[in-house]
Formats: C-alpha cells, sequence, structure tokens
C-alpha cells in the first residue's frame, strides 16, 4: 500500500502542475495557427529549386527527386521587378505629373488630313457638238473669272452655217413641217434659242457661233487657245463653282467602320489659325487604297467667303457616335509597345510600377484602357518613360543577378564523374556529389558546357572537378572542367529530366 502511494503521488502532482500551467501560461497556439494558416494562402504556388519553369499548386517532388519551394504572395510583391520606388524630392526634379483614370463614354472621333478640292457637282465641262475652229476665245487663262451670261467663245464650223442655211430657206419656202425639222436641227447641234430668234428677225446666217456661260464660276480648266481646231471629243473648258467644296480625306483602316455619310466634320487650315469651318461626311468610298491601306471619305463644306480654296491643306476632324461607358486616359500616358503597352502607375510615396495594359480606342487627347487599371488608378503623363526605364533596368539586373535576391551563390566546385561528354553538342553527363548550397542531392544528370574544348578527351567513369553556374535565364552550365587522376566505378540507376539523364544516390 505504502509502495502504491509512493508510485501514485507523482504522477497525481505532476497532473495538478500541468493544470494550473495551463491556466496561467500565456497561450501561443492561436498565433501559430494563423501564421501556418497566413503562410498557407499566402503561397501562391510551388517551383523545384533547379528548374524556375517547373511550377505546381501543391508540394511535391521536382522530377530531379528534389523538395518543391513554396512561392508566397509577399515574396512576390517584394521583388516585383515592374516596381521603382523614387525619392519624393526626384520626383518633383523631374516634373512627374499623374492624371486619375477616368470611366465614361467617348467619341469614335477621328483626326486626320486631307485637300480641299472643287465640288464635282458644280464643274461644267465646255464641248463643241460639231467640228470647227475656235476664232475668239474670251477667257484667256485657267482660274480667270466667269460671270453668267459672258463670251466664252466663238467658233467656225461649216457644218454650223449650212444648218443656218437650211433654216432660212425652210422659212422663205413656207413649210412648216421642213422649219420645225431645221429648227430642232440647230437646237441639237447647240444653237442656242437666241440665235435662233435672230435669225426668224434678220434672216442671216452668221459665219461665227458665239458660246455664253450660263452660271458664274472659275475655269477650273482651259485645253483649247485661239485658232485651234476642235471636235465635240475636245474638251475646251470646265468651270467650277466656289460656293461649295469638297474637302477630301483618308482615315485609317481601323477607324473605318466609324465612319458614315451625314456624321458632322470640320476643317481648320493654315493660314487662317484660330478659325474652323463647320460641315459634314458626303460621301464614303466604297473601297480602300491598296498601297496606304487608307479609306477615302469625302466631306462637304459651304464656302460663300471663298476662303477655302481648291488644293489647300486642311486638318480634318469627323465627329463619330459615342461608345459605351470605358476606362480612360490622357493618350500622353500611354506607351507604346512592340508587342506590350504599357502605363506607368503611381502608388504613392514614390513608388511607381509599370503597368501592361490593353488599348481600345483613341479619341482625341484620350485612349481607352479595356484591361490593366481601374477607374481613379493613378497614371503617370510627364516623365513615364524615364520611370519605365529604370523598371526595365531594374529588372534586367534582377533576372541577371538572381543570386543576389535569394541570398544563394551562383557558382559552386564539387567533384564529379564523367558518364558521357560530346564536344560537338557542347554538353557532359556528370554523377556528381550533393550541392548543400543549393540542395542538390547526389545525381546524375546532363549540363550544358561553357566551353566545349574542355570537354575533348574526357572518358567515361574518369574522375573531375567542375564549376557550375547559375546564369540568367535560370539554367545551369559547367564553366570550367579540371580533369581527375583516375576512374571511377560506372553508375547503372539512371532516370530522366527533361531530356537529361541523372541518377540519384
Amino acid at each position: 500500500m505504502t509502495t502504491s502511494k509512493t508510485f501514485y503521488g507523482p504522477i497525481v502532482i505532476a497532473l495538478l502542475v500541468g493544470v494550473l500551467a495551463g491556466k496561467f501560461w500565456p497561450d501561443g497556439s492561436g498565433d501559430t495557427d494563423t501564421s501556418a494558416g497566413s503562410d498557407e494562402v499566402g503561397i501562391l504556388y510551388w517551383v523545384a529549386p533547379m528548374d524556375p519553369e517547373y511550377r505546381r499548386d501543391g508540394p511535391g517532388k521536382s522530377p530531379m527527386g528534389m523538395d518543391l519551394v513554396p512561392v508566397y504572395a509577399r515574396d512576390q510583391g517584394e521583388s516585383d521587378s515592374a516596381l521603382v520606388t523614387i525619392d519624393p524630392t526626384v520626383v518633383n526634379n523631374l516634373g512627374v505629373r499623374t492624371a486619375p483614370a477616368q470611366r465614361g463614354a467617348l467619341a469614335r472621333r477621328v483626326e486626320t488630313v486631307g485637300y480641299v478640292s472643287y465640288d464635282e457637282d458644280t464643274l461644267q465641262h465646255i464641248h463643241s457638238r460639231v467640228d470647227g475652229w475656235i476664232e475668239t476665245l474670251a477667257v484667256k487663262a485657267a482660274g480667270d473669272p466667269i460671270k453668267s451670261g459672258q463670251l466664252l467663245f466663238q467658233i467656225y464650223s461649216p457644218t454650223l452655217v449650212n444648218a443656218q442655211r437650211e433654216y432660212l430657206a425652210a422659212l422663205s419656202g413656207g413649210n412648216n413641217t421642213l422649219v420645225n425639222a431645221s429648227r430642232e436641227r440647230l437646237a441639237s447641234l447647240g444653237v442656242t434659242s437666241s440665235e435662233i430668234q435672230r435669225l426668224d428677225r434678220e434672216r442671216e446666217a452668221n459665219r461665227l457661233i458665239s458660246v455664253f456661260a450660263e452660271a458664274d464660276g472659275y475655269a477650273a480648266e482651259l485645253g483649247v487657245r485661239e485658232g485651234i481646231f476642235i471636235t465635240p471629243s475636245t474638251e475646251i473648258m470646265s468651270i467650277a463653282t466656289l460656293e461649295n467644296v469638297w474637302v477630301l480625306v483618308e482615315v485609317f483602316e481601323r477607324q473605318a467602320a466609324w465612319i458614315e455619310a451625314g456624321q458632322q466634320a470640320e476643317v481648320e487650315l493654315d493660314y487662317l489659325p484660330g478659325q474652323s469651318w463647320q460641315g459634314n461626311v458626303d460621301y464614303v468610298y466604297p473601297e480602300l487604297d491598296p498601297t496606304t491601306r487608307t479609306l477615302r471619305v469625302r466631306l462637304r463644306f459651304d464656302n460663300q467667303s471663298q476662303a477655302l480654296r481648291p488644293n489647300m491643306f486642311a486638318r480634318s476632324t469627323i465627329f463619330g457616335s459615342e461608345t459605351n461607358p470605358v476606362v480612360y486616359v490622357p493618350r500622353e500616358a500611354l506607351i507604346r509597345g512592340g508587342s506590350i503597352d504599357r502605363v506607368v502607375v503611381a502608388l504613392g510615396e514614390g513608388r511607381f510600377r509599370a503597368q501592361p495594359v490593353d488599348v481600345g480606342i483613341e479619341s482625341g487627347k484620350w485612349v481607352e484602357i479595356r484591361s490593366g487599371i481601374d477607374e481613379g488608378n493613378l497614371v503617370v503623363t510627364s516623365g513615364q518613360f524615364l520611370i519605365d526605364s529604370e523598371s526595365n533596368i531594374d529588372s534586367a539586373l534582377i533576372r541577371m543577378d538572381e543570386s543576389a535576391a535569394t541570398g544563394l551563390p551562383n557558382r559552386v566546385q564539387i567533384g564529379a564523374v564523367v558518364r558521357g561528354a560530346n564536344a560537338s553538342d557542347s554538353k557532359v553527363t556528370l554523377q556528381h556529389e550533393s550541392v548543400p548550397e543549393w540542395s542538390w542531392p547526389a545525381m546524375t544528370m546532363s549540363f550544358d558546357v561553357e566551353d566545349s574544348s574542355q570537354v575533348e578527351g574526357l572518358q567515361n567513369g574518369q574522375l573531375v572537378d567542375v564549376v557550375i553556374e547559375k546564369f540568367a535565364d535560370g539554367r545551369h552550365r559547367v564553366t570550367e572542367v579540371l580533369p581527375g587522376p583516375g576512374l571511377a566505378e560506372p553508375a547503372t540507376e539512371e532516370m530522366d529530366h527533361s531530356g537529361h539523364d541523372m541518377e540519384m544516390n
């Protein structure tokens, strides 16, 4: 009985001490669980220590038998190669300006250039309906002003002279049928009704027939001179007015769907700064220019002041319909890239990040951002190219010196046994010892060799010392091979990883 008390007494005392310690000892289990849970939640993925391209969603083994390493969200954020931190004083000295990304409707506004042209609807092409000679030419040069009723030219044509005489003969004979036929023939040959009435009064044929202008305008083209022989196919002159003009512009293929007839348009001229003219889209041509890949568009403008003159250079704006509400930023904030467009986002406290974006339409000084940033994000509109170049430099340095970021060496020297050498392919297969610096176990694998001459003459089973370096692309290469004195036993157990032979010891 005494023995029993002696045996159970210490146990009871230990239990009492444990209960009291549980009541008064600080409870740290909750913090431990939370920390573990937060770490678990913060893991983005698992990566092979030797191959950064080998990623998995959970823990496990790499193809070389090594434990996968977790990558945490906080680590990813700290190593953001696009993040640049600049002292606020330097930011001020650089003149960095920012603007918020906004949301709203954008007008499909097309800004382009073109040339003023005559309104071809008002062009008059003057031809003769008979052969003859220009005896008198009242219009001396292209561009001369022409008034309605003004004499243009006089023509001598035997055909017209004979037609007049036939008409006078019909009048003398009193045959109304013949008179009507002769009168219609004169009209079909281009003789005006006033000239026919003169024949009725004077009963005398004119040698020269005069042609007069029917409206005001300008001689757009002049194709004859006095004394020249003409035929009905000869264009004597063309007359155009300037009360209305065309402006012929070209728009890019990507903007072709925005243009419709009837849309408002505006033009400005260099020689009259500050003034603009309002018009509309008159016609959209049906095909694109095969060389420039642009769509031709015709604009019509009222030109009573005649300030718009043919062949003048004009800056044109066509106002299309509005888009649905979209996120947009100033056009100057966008950095165009070969394959990726981006903006620089200001994060505050001197921190900036180059952010890739998907770009939509451009409308004046604004550009649509389909994805990449949200409404309210601050984007840099001045100095962004300096910040973006700094981001790219930092990213390159991180890629080139990855070992500095991880605190691991990028160069080790180890002993190994040659299991295969191919100088033509610059490759060597080694059964190497473990590498504690990189957490590598002893194994057999193939390496690229920096200098193929170093593997010439190597024999299977030969002992060597090699220098292995980790490069910016994440791959490992043998940069030095120091042959040893003798041969070792060949390895038998092998496994494959990405086309490389290896053996686990």
